[in-house]
């Protein structure tokens, strides 16, 4: 990649129900209100980042989608499917997506084709210049969906559950990246940070994992966790940023985002200063 100012953070964990799509969705909001601007790349047809941030797909007036922006194979293409984030809140006039749709597993049949791991890097170009950050966010695979996002990211970041599972999908997205970052043209990409997320006190097995993780990961481990907790399933299913739920345990919620929307931000160079 260019030595321009790192923007573009790849989320993922080869596992499902890591808590990547909340970690996304939750970190625009919370980056959207320190005043940034940002950008969600919705890359999983299951489309749950565009749906949370008010994405409805109306076959009588189609838009265009990070599907169609791939397969177009040009530059700059992907500024056709920016849509505006539909939450009424002020912070949502700073978050704009690129959504997704099912039909977005079509473009996993290219992935044989020259060249093809690229087309995402090259329909973002010059894009996303514009923004202060761009979320990523991947399906649970290692296949050709998120090998178009690490092809065209700066850094990644893995969101991973206190469960065995979990954590295995979290080592294999981290030596997928350290082991093939290069065959998709990206040999500089870094894994930046692992947020562990839907953390729940009163399993034992998650306490038995979490006991584990500084051995796996070191300093890498951001803090604080996320907890499981029914705001942020309750913010998501209804389309809505967290503290428009209007209840404590939402605000400690978005607090937890903010903190390490903090740490992304100063990870990438663009530090927030705290009021004095």
């Amino acid at each position: 990649m260019s030595a321009q100012k790192p923007r573009r953070v790849v989320i993922g964990n080869h596992k499902g129900g890591a808590g990547k799509t909340a970690y996304t969705v939750n970190t625009a909001a919370a980056v959207a209100a320190l005043g940034r601007r940002v950008l969600v790349v919705d890359l999983d047809p299951q489309a749950n980042a565009s749906r949370r941030l008010g994405f409805r797909w109306d076959p009588a007036e189609p838009v265009p989608t990070i599907s169609e922006a791939i397969k177009a194979d040009a530059r700059g293409v992907a500024a056709d499917a920016i849509s505006p984030c539909q939450w009424e809140q002020e912070i949502g006039e700073r978050i704009d997506l690129i959504p997704s749709r099912f039909d977005l597993e079509n473009r996993i049949s290219e992935a044989g084709v020259v060249g093809a791991v690229w087309r995402l890097r090259k329909a973002l170009e010059g894009v996303d210049d514009d923004y202060d950050l761009v979320l990523l966010d991947c399906p649970p695979s290692l296949g050709h969906l998120t090998q178009l996002a690490l092809a065209a990211g700066h850094v990644a970041v893995c969101t991973v559950e206190p469960e065995y599972d979990s954590v295995e999908g979290a080592v294999r997205f981290r030596d997928f990246i350290a082991q093939r970052a290069g065959d998709v043209g990206n040999p500089g990409l870094s894994l930046i940070g692992y947020v562990v997320s839907r953390v729940r006190s009163n399993v034992g097995a998650h306490a038995y994992q979490l006991d584990g993780l500084p051995e796996l990961f070191g300093d890498r481990l951001w803090s604080p966790n996320v907890p499981e907790r029914a705001p942020v399933k309750d913010a998501g299913d209804a389309a809505i940023p967290l503290r428009a739920l209007g209840r404590s345990n939402a605000t400690e919620m978005a607090f937890i985002f903010q903190e390490l929307a903090k740490r992304l931000l100063a990870e990438l160079g663009q530090p927030v200063s705290d009021p004095a």
